[in-house]
């Protein structure tokens, strides 16, 4: 019995995301707590969301954000501000880990045992929180390719992913376009990132991966795609 407490005990410190930051000089005139908490609630009251929580800003040198397990607050890391260039870019790092905040927040015991899930199954929850910050992120009148935008500029491209506990970039960008493509099209064609160069940069490198994508739409087939 010992074995068993001490190994969830693990597993909950283990899967306990830590808090991120967020000075915001680059966007808002140094008023970076003030943008995440309006970006933040923006987007949980337009959603409906019923969940509380923080929006935490903390000085780091990485380029990361998260959802506590324990505490469920949202966090940023400081230096990830440097890679934001809108409020929309912001808005899809939050989208993300709200997500995460809702399904925290579901299940036996107020979602007790949600962190388990999720580190037992953590590249399916991260393809989840991404599509699902799409809708988050349109209904709070925000443009979905934005997260395309902020994927591109801060994931890592190592050459496989079965090690990690995240998904490769590349292949969370393309099931983010393709859920766009799908779901909201006039985003794509209405696009302000169009001429972007970071937009125009994930249409170079994914050329291969939209062009399966292409062929799915062709044979009007269901079939998930492994993307590259």
């Amino acid at each position: 019995m010992k074995k068993i407490l001490l190994t969830l005990t693990l597993i909950l410190i283990f899967s306990a995301n830590v808090a991120q930051a967020f000075e915001i000089d680059y966007l808002k005139g140094g008023k970076s707590e003030e943008l995440m908490q309006k970006v933040g609630y923006r987007i949980l009251n337009a959603n409906k969301i019923p969940y509380r929580t923080n929006f935490l800003l903390v000085k780091k040198s990485q380029i990361n954000a998260g959802t506590s397990c324990r505490t469920k607050s949202i966090v940023l890391y400081d230096t990830t501000l440097r890679y934001l260039n809108t409020e929309d870019e912001l808005a899809a790092i939050l989208a993300h880990e709200i997500s995460h905040l809702v399904d925290l927040n579901q299940g036996a015991f107020k979602g007790q045992f949600s962190c388990f899930t999720q580190s037992f199954a953590p590249k399916k929850y991260e393809f989840k929180a991404d599509k699902r910050a799409v809708d988050y992120l349109v209904n709070a009148g925000y443009h979905p390719v934005s997260e395309i935008i902020v994927l591109n500029k801060i994931t890592d491209q190592p050459r496989y992913d079965w090690y990690l506990s995240h998904p490769l970039g590349s292949k969370r960008m393309m099931a983010i376009y393709e859920y766009i493509y799908n779901k909201y099209p006039q985003y794509l064609v209405e696009n302000p990132y169009k001429d972007n160069a970071v937009y125009q940069n994930f249409l170079l490198t994914s050329r291969d991966n939209r062009k399966k994508l292409q062929e799915k739409v062709k044979a009007n087939s269901n079939k998930q795609i492994n993307y590259l």
